[in-house]
């Protein structure tokens, strides 16, 4: 059963930075490497948007809002995908959750969530 566990959220300050990590098991290596894996965002009556991910085409995707400010990386030897986000500001607040589309399956996978708040 594939799980995606997020965490890293929390509370900081506007112009702080945070680090969020998504651990990814009951999947094989392949499927942790090749597939889209990444990080979505949903902020209260917004729609869930692209924070940035891992295409699984060996590229990255950064949402509009975040580039320059945010980066991914991974280590494959622990499953772990990392979005570090600094020069954070209150329009990053929301539910920050991990996504997984494997190459080999037809469903796609989220984690439950974790929560950024950012205080101006």
């Amino acid at each position: 059963q594939t799980q995606l566990l997020e965490s890293g959220g929390g509370f900081v300050q506007a112009g702080g930075s945070l680090r969020l990590s998504c651990k990814a098991s009951g999947t094989i290596l392949s499927v942790f490497n090749y597939s889209p894996l990444g990080w979505y965002r949903q902020a209260p009556g917004k729609e869930r948007e692209l924070v940035a991910t891992y295409t699984g085409r060996g590229g990255t995707e950064y949402g509009d809002s975040v580039k320059g400010r945010f980066t991914l990386s991974r280590d494959n030897t622990k499953r772990t995908i990392y979005l570090q986000m600094n020069s954070l500001d209150a329009e990053d607040t929301s539910v920050y959750y991990c996504h997984l589309r494997p190459y080999n399956a037809s469903r796609e996978y989220w984690g439950q969530g974790t929560q950024v708040t950012v205080s101006e």
